[in-house]
């Protein structure tokens, strides 16, 4: 499913960085009396800067901040920890502008959503040199063989990546080692890189209490199963037979590696589809992007969802996808409708459009840091928020 909101919509697969090299981008500079070039790598699929200038231990942060706003890439040559030291500075810099002034929770989310990219944007101005086995050959760096290898697979030639991209590589490979406690379990499911992490225990504990349908699905489906951690509660809540469908390669292969490790590769079938396997099932379950928006990062597809293609998608296809008296059960945070994305009307008339009633819905409050954060730029919506459950079934004489 998705993360944070969502479990995920990833779409990159497992190794991105297999392709034949040709087909990869490269980064040019000057350096010595010649012209250089390596590999680039992004998870995010940004292009390479097109100005890159060798920097060092002796650059200022100020100057340093200077060139990384005006779009020049500093290609670090220096100590690996000092470069570190120099991304916290740049960060600093950058956190330190003032937000303007909104009339609107709308406003405050585009004007948000723009400081993000922007950040984004001159913090990954940084970048690192890696040789072929992804080694960093700077002083005091570390061994970062396994993130690395985790992400972009085998690297036949030196690349080129951005700091803050390694940085968040090597987070996601102490998560994945570690896994993340999910209390419906009692064990803990262990996210792939671009895969969202169920950090948000309230989605999962909707699912883990909302009352069965009568009798017992003898199958459920779990439409965009991510980390595999809501196709995990069904299972353990007793339903014997689990198709959990997901596009992203990436993210099938962190579902499998959580089922096998808890035990129910017997219960749960994994197909690589786009929303519905075929068939019908008593219980049907999806947890899509909860923001009908443009991502601009693989993560965030997760949480992001251009004109709710996937929430349209399920709605359109619930009914056909149901047995008779069967239930599918929409987890959907309302903060689209708090920063005005979307209304409760709207989403009334994808219910009645695709031919579906609700027969009841749990709410929970969120519980993330972010909920209780007046410094967050969007606080009110988020202190406002509200996940849901929505049990749906097909009206008499509707679509299936």
């Amino acid at each position: 499913m998705m993360p944070g909101p969502v479990q995920a919509k990833f779409r990159m697969p497992e190794n991105p960085e297999t392709h034949e090299a040709a087909e990869r981008p490269r980064i040019n500079w000057t350096e010595g009396d010649g012209e250089r070039s390596a590999d680039w790598r992004s998870t995010a699929g940004l292009p390479p800067p097109r100005r890159v200038v060798l920097a060092a231990d002796t650059l200022s942060a100020d100057s340093a901040y200077r060139l990384a706003c005006e779009g020049t890439a500093l290609l670090w040559r220096g100590d690996f920890q000092n470069a570190r030291q120099l991304l916290q500075a740049l960060t600093r810099r950058v956190e330190r502008k003032a937000r303007k002034p909104v009339a609107s929770p709308l406003e405050a989310f585009h004007q948000h959503r723009l400081a993000q990219s922007q950040r984004a944007r001159t913090l990954g101005m940084l970048l690192l040199p890696f040789e072929a086995d992804h080694r960093i050959p700077l002083r005091r760096a570390p061994d970062v063989q396994a993130p690395c290898q985790e992400v972009y697979g085998v690297a036949a030639a030196p690349y080129v990546a951005s700091l803050r991209e390694l940085l968040g590589l090597i987070g996601a490979h102490e998560w994945r080692k570690k896994g993340v406690p999910v209390a419906a379990l009692g064990q803990s499911i262990h996210p792939y890189h671009g895969v969202f992490a169920p950090i948000r225990s309230e989605y999962v504990g909707l699912v883990a209490s909302a009352p069965l349908p009568k009798p017992l699905p003898g199958l459920a489906f779990d439409i965009g199963t991510g980390t595999g951690v809501l196709a995990a509660v069904l299972a353990q809540r007793g339903i014997k037979h689990i198709v959990a469908t997901e596009q992203d390669p990436r993210a099938l292969a962190c579902a499998r590696e959580n089922i096998d490790r808890l035990g129910f590769a017997g219960k749960i079938k994994l197909v690589a589809a786009d929303l519905f396997p075929p068939g019908r099932a008593a219980l049907v379950v999806c947890n899509p992007p909860w923001l009908p928006a443009r991502p601009s990062s693989p993560l965030e597809h997760a949480v992001y969802d251009p004109d709710s293609q996937m929430l349209r998608g399920f709605l359109g296809g619930l009914a056909a996808h149901l047995e008779p008296g069967g239930e599918g059960w929409l987890i959907l945070s309302d903060l689209a409708e708090h920063l005005g994305l979307r209304t409760r009307d709207e989403l009334q008339q994808l219910f009645d459009a695709a031919g579906l009633k609700v027969v009841g819905k749990l709410d929970a409050r969120p519980t993330h840091p972010k909920a209780s954060d007046p410094t967050d730029p969007l606080h009110a919506a988020r202190a406002a928020e509200v996940t849901s459950l929505w049990r749906l079934v097909a009206k008499q004489g509707g679509a299936g």
